[in-house]
């Protein structure tokens, strides 16, 4: 079997460099290689890295100012991941990255019990000799994920500098991401319950902040759960779009995120006692209506909701390589559009 192609890089560690070879070469690698700190990391850990022909394969190595280290950075291996066709909305693409319009029901990545017709699938097979390798494979770099059952927009990097410029937007938490989400109940700042929610705090203009961490719930460890230590950070805001029924039973809220965690916004919303319409996860499958408050029709199309009512709506970041700042907006998909239009027509609805 033939080897595969890899370029010599070579990189000379600076004045007061960090004492582990990790973050030295984190530090001095030129950022036109477009290297993120894990795959550094990989490379380490694959004796790719040497100094004076010996490997240094631990992060903890030290180095010194002046030092030659040697990478061997493979190019873009063939991965065992099928292409397949499948149809893509395609919102906008350049040589170095793609916006998606995602549909509900599609898996972003392939996983156990979802080994294929994932986004990943359909991106290699739509962007075929275009991706110039990302991670030392020919494979789409996810930099974020949306769930299979929510909709909306994500940006796929095609290159390895997009990778890692989008990476890093996301990790500083500059990216704009704004969902809509259906919800139970109305959250409102002279709501006496949420004013003693722990967390959850309101801003002007009626903003609902909520701060906690979020970890792996402890007995079901396919959801997420609200804890106060040995989690990780999360901010989620989110702002009343429009109220439906007398008294109110139900919001369509922006929530736009300050970091990026897996079911954020849907662990969020129910903690706050706002679980999302149609969520079997976190008890918004569960929830009844007052058909004193709603008519039949609104209730019956909430209940007939298969899905989680959550869509990505709004995505925005600077382009890794161009330096354009950007900005995308995808209409309701047709279930959640329809589900409004029930609402709409047959609630008394107030819009704020």
């Amino acid at each position: 079997m033939a080897e595969t192609p890899f370029t010599q890089l070579q990189v000379i560690i600076g004045p007061n460099p960090p004492a582990r070879l990790d973050k030295a070469l984190a530090r001095d690698v030129p950022e036109q290689a477009a290297l993120s700190r894990s795959r550094l990391m990989r490379m380490i850990a694959d004796g790719a890295v040497r100094r004076d022909g010996a490997v240094l394969d631990s992060p903890r190595a030290q180095v010194a100012e002046g030092d030659v280290l040697v990478l061997h950075v493979v190019h873009g291996a063939e991965v065992e991941t099928v292409a397949q066709d499948i149809t893509l909305d395609v919102r906008f693409e350049d040589d170095d990255l793609i916006v998606i319009n995602k549909p509900a029901g599609m898996v972003v990545h392939p996983a156990p019990g979802s080994p294929d017709q994932t986004l990943v699938n359909a991106l290699l097979h739509h962007c075929g000799d275009s991706l110039s390798g990302v991670g030392g494979e020919k494979r789409p770099g996810i930099v974020h994920r949306i769930d299979k059952d929510t909709s909306g927009l994500l940006v796929v990097a095609k290159t390895d500098r997009a990778h890692h410029g989008l990476a890093a937007q996301f990790e500083r938490h500059s990216v704009n991401r704004r969902y809509l989400a259906l919800v139970y109940g109305c959250p409102d700042a002279g709501d006496p319950r949420l004013r003693g929610a722990r967390g959850v705090s309101f801003e002007s203009a009626n903003i609902m902040k909520i701060t906690s961490q979020l970890a792996r719930h402890r007995t079901d460890r396919q959801r997420q759960a609200v804890v106060w230590s040995g989690g990780r950070h999360a901010v989620t805001r989110a702002r009343v779009l429009q109220s439906f029924g007398a008294p109110s039973q139900l919001a369509l809220v922006e929530c736009w995120l300050e970091t990026g965690r897996t079911h954020q916004i849907r662990v969020h919303m129910t903690h706050a006692g706002h679980a999302l319409v149609g969520d079997p996860v976190y008890g918004g499958g569960r929830r009844k209506l007052s058909p004193k408050a709603l008519p039949d029709a609104a209730i019956a199309a909430c209940a007939g909701f298969g899905r989680q009512a959550l869509h990505a709506a709004t995505l925005g970041f600077v382009h890794p390589v161009t330096g354009d700042a950007l900005e995308f907006a995808a209409p309701l998909p047709d279930d959640f559009a329809t589900l409004l239009d029930v609402l709409q027509s047959s609630s008394n609805d107030t819009t704020r």
